[in-house]
């Protein structure tokens, strides 16, 4: 059996404590493998998906933007405890924060930046999302041209 030479290892995160176990998890490959971490959470406007102009008739137009920059806000610590972590075991991150429906951005962004793994936990934050659309990690799996190892563990969501 060949050796896998991963080079190129993306770390989707959502800050859950499965997403933290995963970053374990893809933070050893990228030590074994010496490949480099890509970190990228996706601001998810799926669940913001109204009109813009609904809610300016409404008048709640700021309630939108304090909900946007508080995901953004959870989405740059996700991405710190990654880098952090990395940190601490000698392995570069590249914080990568998009936003859109995840499973497409993260599955976007794996192919047009040549991924050679997507990391990622099996439970996130996506609650009644994941029981309407499916879960994030199902997606990728079903539908990412990149290999996706999906870590299991006893986690919280």
């Amino acid at each position: 059996m060949g050796t896998v030479n991963f080079k190129k290892i993306m770390i989707a995160t959502d800050g859950s404590d499965c997403s933290k176990l995963a970053a374990d998890k893809g933070i050893e490959l990228a030590r074994l493998s010496g490949g480099m971490v890509y970190a990228v959470f996706v601001v998810s406007t799926a669940s913001l998906s109204i009109d813009g102009d609904y809610f300016s008739s409404m008048g709640v137009n700021p309630y939108w933007e304090l909900i946007y920059d508080s995901l953004k806000n959870q989405g740059q610590k996700a991405l710190d405890y990654v880098k952090d972590l990395g940190k601490m075991k000698g392995i570069n991150v590249e914080s990568v924060l998009l936003e859109g429906h995840p499973a497409d951005e993260l599955i976007q962004y794996a192919e047009e930046n040549k991924m050679d793994i997507i990391v990622m936990g099996t439970l996130g934050r996506t609650g009644l999302d994941r029981l309407l659309l499916g879960s994030v990690a199902g997606n990728l799996v079903r539908h990412s041209k990149v290999p996706v190892m999906v870590v299991r563990g006893k986690c919280k969501s």
